[in-house]
């Protein structure tokens, strides 16, 4: 057999690295904190089931003594004294902490779970959430186009925003969709652009330039098109042209020559007699 390895650490290895803890949001940190109650009220619950003796929620325990019988061995005897076989234990009660409650941000009442504090990480509880206006969602295609935001102030910008996932209502089999709650997708607008009327602004800039765009395209089709109604109106005429000359002749006198004009294209021939 091999020596043994000794289970003491070497005081001179390395540490190994610990990975570093997430942190938590603050919902989180609610929810943790209420289970830890719930476990200290049970346990309370527990302590006070228990039956109580004379002394007011003493318990009893036997007391013995350990005699060394020489031979290598104890023996445990116990004590005749009645009143000294019994020893009171105490227990003292836990004690009471009060829970970490959430102040909603619109009634000013604590509370301890709500939908919009667990997905979105919103102080607001579930009697004052407003689906139809004020805690609206809205898709992150709308999120970029209404508010001009790019995926880095959505994802990358601190902290990034929280969202949820549905299915795609046109199509099932399609990706799911990313919500966001848009009174946090309007703060993080501003944050962006600074105020309502750099964002204007630049919507309109935006919506200049895609008119301009879109009239060069439209420029650029009816062009095309009219090319096209050019070249299919005019035909080159590819046969070979037959000169028809009459049986007319001029003479030239000085240069003993004779021409004729061709009737179509008026290309004069000119030719000697021998």
């Amino acid at each position: 057999m091999g020596p043994l390895e000794s289970d003491t650490a070497d005081p001179g290895a390395p540490e190994p690295e610990e990975n570093p803890k997430p942190e938590l949001s603050a919902a989180m940190r609610a929810k943790i904190e209420r289970n830890r109650q719930q476990a200290l009220m049970l346990r309370q619950a527990r302590l006070a089931s228990r039956p109580l003796s004379a002394l007011q929620g003493a318990t009893t325990a036997k007391i013995s003594k350990t005699i060394d019988s020489g031979a290598g061995f104890f023996i445990d005897e116990e004590d005749g004294d009645e009143e000294q076989q019994t020893k009171p234990v105490v227990h003292q009660p836990a004690p009471v902490i009060e829970p970490d409650y959430l102040v909603c941000d619109d009634c000013q009442k604590p509370f301890m779970d709500s939908y919009l504090s667990n997905s979105f990480d919103l102080s607001v509880c579930d009697k004052c959430r407003d689906n139809v206006e004020k805690h609206k969602l809205i898709s992150r295609t709308e999120a970029k186009q209404s508010y001009l935001l790019k995926d880095c102030d959505l994802d990358k910008r601190e902290p990034p925003l929280r969202f949820i996932l549905r299915k795609n209502p046109h199509n099932s089999r399609w990706g799911d969709m990313k919500l966001y709650l848009k009174l946090q997708v309007e703060k993080r607008s501003m944050e962006v652009w600074g105020s309502e009327e750099a964002l204007e602004e630049a919507k309109e800039t935006r919506e200049e330039n895609r008119e301009v765009q879109k009239q060069k395209r439209f420029n650029k089709k009816v062009k095309e098109l009219r090319k096209t109604v050019r070249s299919s109106l005019w035909t080159k005429n590819t046969s070979a042209h037959q000169h028809q000359y009459g049986a007319e002749e001029v003479v030239d006198p000085d240069e003993d020559l004779y021409k004729k004009t061709c009737s179509t294209c008026g290309h004069e021939l000119t030719y000697e007699k021998m």
